[in-house]
């Protein structure tokens, strides 16, 4: 289906209540993304500190770091409103419903951004809110405006903006950046293929439906399950770097191996199925992925607690 010619000003309006419309924008902002950066940056906080950090420094990040995520979020769907009008997984969303108009979520988005930026400044240190504002750049221009619609390699490289909340954990309780905080970097940026194409494989039929390339719609069951076992791979070897380099302890060094065990498995598993010419069942490998990064991270967490 073409869509090329869908005019934005043609998206329905609707009466809303106060506490819709609130509803409406925090929806603007992935509220389910947000819970991966929780799992993501107050660990790695624990890890800088090699111990509990000051619970402000926590707070104060944990905040600056949602109003960056959602501000990403809403340009995403602001810009995205034209294709998230054909998909069934995204028909609902408020700038397709009319609960949030176009030109109120790209103020709230601004809005979402300027305000991140200068709390991450004047409650962490100018290197966590620059890191901040480059991921909001890179999420928006890099994969949302430039990568997502033009190369099936869209999520690998647009992915990168994921990876950023790990970095800025890391240097709102350092003031800079280390070897440890870069293997966390890649860790997550191997982790988001083996993550997000089964769920392309799921969605496969309405992606081709809007002419987005994502490798679950362009490739055979088979060839994206062959490249999530690859980067399944990677991620659970990059996290295995993190033992000798950060000096992490027996908890950690255990649930890497366990849990990276399990999250290769289900890889194997995907493609297995695939080739046999049987449901692959991708939606399995994609919630196993959350479960490994959510065990893995609160294993991070953790360790630096322990005595051993």
């Amino acid at each position: 289906m073409d869509i090329s010619t869908t005019t934005h000003t043609a998206l329905p309006t609707v009466r809303r209540s106060a506490g819709r419309t609130v509803r409406a924008y925090i929806t603007l902002t992935k509220p389910r993304v947000l819970e991966l950066l929780l799992v993501t940056t107050v660990p790695v906080m624990i890890l800088a500190q090699n111990g509990l950090p000051d619970l402000w420094l926590v707070l104060a990040t944990v905040i600056g770091g949602s109003l960056s995520a959602g501000s990403a979020a809403a340009f995403n769907m602001y810009l995205d409103r034209d294709i998230d009008a054909h998909m069934q997984r995204t028909e609902n969303r408020p700038l397709v419903t009319g609960e949030v108009s176009p030109r109120g979520a790209l103020i709230f988005a601004w809005t979402l951004a300027v305000v991140s930026t200068v709390w991450l400044l004047l409650t962490t240190n100018w290197v966590a809110a620059t890191l901040s504002a480059t991921a909001i750049f890179f999420y928006v221009v890099i994969y949302t405006m430039i990568l997502k619609r033009r190369t099936e390699q869209n999520i690998v490289w647009g992915g990168i903006a994921g990876c950023f909340p790990v970095l800025i954990g890391w240097s709102a309780v350092t003031g800079t950046l280390s070897w440890a905080a870069l293997i966390l970097f890649v860790l997550v940026f191997l982790w988001t293929p083996p993550h997000y194409w089964p769920l392309s494989m799921k969605y496969k039929d309405q992606y081709e439906e809007v002419d987005v390339p994502m490798l679950g719609a362009t490739r055979s069951g088979s060839q994206v399950g062959l490249q999530v076992i690859l980067y399944a791979w990677a991620t659970v070897a990059c996290s295995l770097l993190l033992i000798p380099v950060a000096s992490m302890g027996l908890l950690y060094s255990v649930s890497s191996l366990v849990f990276g065990g399990w999250f290769i498995y289900e890889s194997h598993r995907l493609y297995s199925r695939a080739v046999r010419g049987t449901e692959p069942r991708p939606m399995r490998v994609f919630h196993a992925s959350i479960t490994y990064l959510t065990l893995l991270f609160v294993a991070i967490a953790v360790d630096p607690l322990l005595p051993f």
